[in-house]
């Protein structure tokens, strides 16, 4: 079945005032729904064709070489928003709990050193890219990737990404990535992400 841009589970200004109703809409209805027109051309007809983002971003290497890229590239836009928009919820922030706030506190000291540390990863990933919270195997650990790529290609485990494309922000941050970074925190779905870390 060829990729489809998921409903948001919330409407489109239910994350204000951090996140903006003109980008969502955007960035929802038009960027996402760019990457899954692009993906979804570049898998028909193959052997690739039907398979979930998540297992042909882990088998990358064995794509034909004329469609790796485009795949890497709009594939990963797929897995990538699909999980942000399930990153983000109406009333989010706050501190995780459970399992998952004590494995962040044992490795960063505090939530407020995750968030520090995710925000340094997203202000200097050079051009566009995320920062991400991942388990690495061995426990968490905070880094970003360029473009659409994600960190299980690398076998690792993605919990929480932030989107620091320019069309993730620039309509109301212009150029204050930090700002939104900030921002973006005030809507983090910790239950989502801490669902993914009991998957782990």
């Amino acid at each position: 079945m060829p990729y489809q841009v998921p409903d948001l589970r919330y409407p489109y200004d239910a994350l204000e005032p951090h996140i903006d109703e003109a980008t969502m809409r955007l960035h929802h209805d038009k960027h996402h729904q760019a990457y899954v027109d692009k993906a979804n051309a570049a898998l028909e007809d193959t052997e690739w064709e039907g398979l979930r983002p998540k297992e042909i971003l882990t088998q990358l290497d064995d794509l034909p070489d004329d469609i790796r890229d485009t795949v890497r590239n709009n594939a990963g836009g797929q897995y990538n928003h699909c999980m942000l928009w399930r990153n983000m919820t109406p009333g989010g922030g706050g501190d995780p709990s459970g399992a998952l706030g004590e494995a962040i506190t044992s490795t960063f000291g505090s939530a407020d050193n995750l968030r520090a540390e995710m925000k340094q990863a997203g202000i200097g990933q050079f051009g566009s890219g995320y920062a991400w919270l991942v388990h690495d195997g061995s426990g968490l650990a905070v880094l970003s990737t360029p473009n659409q790529d994600n960190p299980i290609s690398d076998g690792k485990a993605p919990l929480l990404g932030i989107d620091v494309w320019e069309h993730a922000y620039y309509l109301k941050y212009q150029n204050k990535r930090p700002d939104y970074i900030d921002a973006f925190f005030h809507t983090v779905d910790w239950d989502t992400v801490a669902e993914r870390f009991a998957d782990v």
